[in-house]
């Protein structure tokens, strides 16, 4: 399964919004800055966490985007699926009836395609476990793994022209 780069720009925008942590909305401007990212591109996944109520956007030059509600509230999975959609990654066309099943009595197939239900088994699982990961999870581990990250973050953009 290949996700978009949206799925990961996404994620990070979301941490940064919350080490930001002042309340105050931040332009995609800023935002793309940090990670060097084309703004038009990134503006599509913002809009796509607004939709999905990650985020909140406000209207005008002192507008932009802040989370909606806490890391501890979005999961992964409702990450993922604001950015690439709610329908599952393997999509079952029945070939097993095409070529030379074409002749096969229709009675053949009571049962599920039998690779079908692996993908769908091995889909659940997936997103099982990205539904028990929340952001604020992600955010402990990239806290753990690079101790004051939120406060260089911080420092980062405070230097940073408006």
């Amino acid at each position: 399964m290949r996700m978009s780069e949206g799925v990961e720009w996404a994620a990070h925008v979301c941490l940064l919004l919350d080490w930001l942590g002042d309340g105050r909305p931040v332009s995609t401007g800023r935002l793309a800055a940090g990670y060097d990212l084309p703004p038009p591109y990134l503006n599509k996944q913002l809009q796509a966490l607004v939709r999905a109520g990650i985020a909140t956007s406000t209207a005008g030059a002192r507008g932009g985007f802040r989370l909606a509600r806490p890391l501890e509230k979005i999961t992964m999975m409702d990450l993922v699926t604001a950015i690439e959609g709610p329908e599952p990654a393997f999509q079952c066309t029945e070939i097993r009836r095409q070529g030379m099943g074409e002749t096969t009595p229709k009675s053949a197939f009571t049962s599920p395609c039998a690779v079908n239900a692996a993908m769908t088994r091995a889909e659940m699982a997936w997103r099982r476990s990205l539904a028990a990961q929340t952001l604020a999870d992600v955010a402990a581990d990239a806290e753990r793994d690079s101790p004051g990250l939120p406060e260089r973050v911080r420092a980062w953009y405070a230097s940073q022209k408006t």
